[in-house]
């Protein structure tokens, strides 16, 4: 009988140890998934690419291309 109550006592032990293995990796999952993070570190990558050369080559390039649309635009009326 002793060995009864051991096993389920280590069966016991075991579901507690997969519970708390499981809710640390939902609690991983949310932090990770999270919008608001995520969001944040979107914007955080985009604010460090354009900073570089490249970066700030494509922004002028895109500027100039929108400001001549703009131009072309106006002319046409």
């Amino acid at each position: 009988m002793a060995e009864a109550e051991r096993d389920a006592d280590a069966i016991q032990r075991e579901i507690e140890q997969a519970r708390v293995s499981l809710a640390s990796a939902v609690d991983q999952l949310a932090y990770r998934t999270n919008p608001k993070r995520v969001s944040e570190g979107v914007k955080h990558a985009a604010v460090e690419k354009a900073q570089t050369p490249v970066g700030m080559a494509v922004i002028g390039g895109t500027g100039l291309l929108v400001v001549l649309l703009i131009v072309r635009r106006i002319r046409k009326h």
